[in-house]
């Protein structure tokens, strides 16, 4: 332990109580250590500041980890190069706040091969510079090793992708696919998944949809799997692809929540996991939006039970853009008797935009616009006319 001196308060001089293991001490100790070496490279100081709006603090910092720049030649060559493959002053500026050790970086041997890689997938001018400067750190990492084998497994997967638009989705969803060597987690688990029955389109569309599933470790992975297959999934059935993104999508609280819901309305849990395997996508639907639907079918129009246990897709379309329109505009041609039989509210549900606009209004040209504006939302009571809720099924 420091012997300390204590001076009187008369002394002119004042020390205080300071451990060299105390906070204090290192952050004045770094603090001037990194001051020191700003001072000892003014010209990249002032460039980070001046050209890249670094807080000074940072471009300390950056000082004392980069002390070999000296001039500037290399810092601007490289910001030319970027200049020169249509990278505008936004995307450079982004790029080096993000990765400043680009700065450095060899054009001939290190930039210039990553980047026409990918001018070779499609990427160029404005385009390559909206993506790059969003993974700037993609470009520390090695085009042999790391880079290019990743892309050519994604690009296995993903067959049949015209103009590698869902490659650069996959790596705009998740950059660290591609950013660590396929053999530690890309390959292993893709062998893994494949192993469980999910190949060909199934594996792509859940590498579109869930690619973060294949960076998972292992371990992990195999226990998620395990749980989705707990909940009745099999591994010969295309549904374990979609169970295993939506059930990787949520915690196991909101599980517990989404059940909660279901129960609440009377639903046993083996009705509640037949729903789900029917629709996963019920578990990455919003608590409210079940509510709604739930409630909109059971006590609203009083459908049985079975309607949604047999459908329960039902409960992802949109109340505001989908259900209630279109249930105003078969509430309007029943009440007006149009037809001997009624028209199913679910049938009408399922179709396409342009195939319920020609079946259900174009083909009552006499009220068309009366329908229209009733599919546009607005609840009209015809004349004297009862409004009768239509058949379900």
């Amino acid at each position: 332990m420091l012997a300390v001196r204590y001076f009187s308060r008369r002394s002119p001089l004042h020390f205080y109580p300071c451990k060299p293991t105390h906070p204090s001490f290192f952050s004045v100790f770094f603090s001037g250590h990194a001051h020191t070496k700003a001072l000892e490279n003014p010209i990249l100081y002032n460039y980070l500041i001046d050209n890249f709006n670094y807080p000074k603090s940072k471009a300390l910092t950056i000082c004392t980890r980069m002390p070999w720049i000296k001039t500037l030649e290399k810092p601007e060559s490289v910001v030319h190069f970027f200049k020169s493959i249509g990278f505008s002053d936004a995307h450079i500026q982004s790029l080096i706040r993000d990765v400043p050790q680009l700065l450095s970086a060899d054009i001939e041997k290190t930039l210039k091969p990553k980047i026409k890689l990918f001018q070779d997938l499609g990427l160029s001018g404005p385009d390559m510079g909206n993506f790059m400067c969003k993974k700037a750190h993609l470009l520390t990492r090695s085009l042999d090793n790391v880079i290019r084998p990743c892309i050519a497994v994604l690009k296995d997967i993903l067959r049949n992708d015209v103009d590698n638009h869902h490659l650069f989705l996959v790596m705009q969803r998740c950059l660290w696919i591609v950013m660590r060597s396929p053999e530690v987690r890309l390959l292993p688990n893709v062998e893994y998944l494949k192993s469980c029955g999910i190949v060909g389109t199934q594996l792509a569309t859940l590498l579109r949809r869930q690619p973060r599933l294949f960076i998972t470790p292992l371990p992990k992975l195999k226990d998620l799997v395990s749980k989705v297959l707990d909940m009745g999934f099999l591994t010969d059935s295309k549904m374990l692809a979609h169970g295993l993104h939506s059930f990787s999508c949520v915690s196991g609280g909101t599980f517990r929540k989404k059940l909660g819901i279901f129960r609440s309305y009377g639903f046993s849990e083996n009705e509640c996991m037949g729903m789900i395997r029917r629709s996963p996508t019920l578990l990455r639907t919003s608590e409210e939006k079940l509510k709604l639907g739930i409630e909109f079918f059971l006590n609203t129009i009083e459908a049985e039970k079975s309607v949604l246990l047999c459908r329960p897709s039902l409960l992802m379309f949109s109340m505001e853009e989908r259900v209630l329109p279109r249930y105003q505009v078969l509430n309007l041609v029943n009440s007006k008797m149009l037809l001997k039989k009624e028209l199913s509210f679910v049938q009408a549900l399922f179709l396409s935009e342009a195939d319920f606009l020609e079946k259900y209004i174009a083909r009552f040209p006499e009220i068309a616009e009366e329908l229209l504006m009733a599919y546009k939302g607005h609840l009209l009571v015809s004349n004297g006319c009862g409004v009768h809720p239509p058949v379900i099924i």
